[in-house]
């Protein structure tokens, strides 16, 4: 059980977390409660948990097989009781963890007769099977089955698309959300002044995170996304001609960045984790062995500081400004 206190108005808020399972390794529950809120918060918050729940985490998964040995995506093989088209579903439905920005290659290579399950997946270093007894395929004869795979990580779904490709490779429909449902629900009590809420949150989850995770990784992303908000009042806004034309000021990155300090919002800063920020795994791993965990954490450090940990270059600190004026 957590706990966390945040100050709301006169209201202490207080999470926790009432109940935890895991029914299988690709199955985790995990049911929340926040209180007290007035009347009507308890609804606003849960609507937009679940959202974010649903639809702004990240996940991995496995996005294109390749065989030269496959004709078409309908076909069967000698020797495997599936056919191509029931191997590719098994490959979607395989769960999968890591930290990894971009694509990263890995391969299937198996002699039969036998099963072909997960585990006989060769990965890159930075990603993880969550249930290695998922089946793939089943070789009833003495054959080799080889099979290049391309991971991807990513939020939603990637829909493949209706594309012959001549190399023989063919896309996989991914569902990259971890979070496999999300309800909420509300219980009221107190009379009609002084009338109060309490949200409950029930999470499920594919294994790859645990629902206490992906409510820290939803929390964190919406956080992200009222960001901008925190220097509205700052902002000036100019007709320019016509009434309905209204021009926002840009901000250089420092700039922006003095302001919130000089406004004591570093809070904000203090959210966003480095590993929202698209950064090569190189500089990643540098920067948390580094004990560099937030954006503030960073913006903290000078040219000098970072130039002094280790395997960090030049290169390093442009690509990272870059990165962070971009975004």
């Amino acid at each position: 059980m957590v706990r966390e206190k945040v100050k709301v108005s006169t209201r202490t808020l207080q999470w926790k977390c009432v109940e935890s399972r895991t029914d299988s390794k690709r199955l985790y529950y995990g049911r929340f409660i926040l209180s007290p809120l007035m009347k009507g918060q308890a609804d606003t918050i849960g609507i937009a948990m679940r959202r974010a729940l649903l639809g702004e985490i990240e996940g991995t998964c496995i996005t294109r097989a390749k065989s030269e040995k496959i004709p078409h995506e309908y076909s069967t093989i000698v020797g495997i009781q599936e056919s191509v088209h029931e191997i590719l579903m098994n490959l979607k439905a395989i769960v999968l963890r890591s930290n990894l920005y971009g694509t990263r290659n890995a391969f299937i290579c198996a002699k039969g007769p036998g099963y072909v399950t997960a585990q006989d997946i060769i990965l890159p270093p930075s990603v993880e099977i969550v249930d290695n007894t998922q089946h793939i395929a089943s070789l009833t004869e003495p054959i080799d089955l080889c099979i290049g795979l391309q991971i991807e990580r990513n939020r939603g779904y990637g829909i493949k698309t209706p594309k012959n490709f001549h190399d023989g490779s063919y896309p996989i429909d991914a569902v990259f959300m971890p979070v496999r449902n999300a309800n909420h629900s509300i219980h009221c009590y107190g009379n009609d002044n002084e009338k109060q809420e309490i949200l409950f949150l029930e999470i499920w989850t594919n294994g790859s995170l645990t629902p206490k995770e992906a409510l820290h990784e939803a929390s964190r992303n919406l956080i992200d996304l009222f960001i901008p908000f925190l220097d509205a009042e700052e902002e000036n806004l100019h007709l320019e001609n016509n009434q309905h034309n209204v021009t926002l000021p840009f901000f250089p990155f420092h700039d922006r960045l003095a302001k919130l300090r000089k406004k004591k919002k570093e809070i904000a800063l203090k959210y966003i984790f480095i590993d929202q920020s698209e950064l090569p795994p190189r500089i990643y791993n540098c920067l948390k062995k580094s004990n560099i965990h937030t954006l503030l954490d960073l913006l903290n450090n000078s040219q000098e500081d970072l130039m002094k940990i280790e395997h960090f270059r030049i290169e390093d600190v442009k690509q990272i400004l870059g990165i962070l004026e971009k975004k």
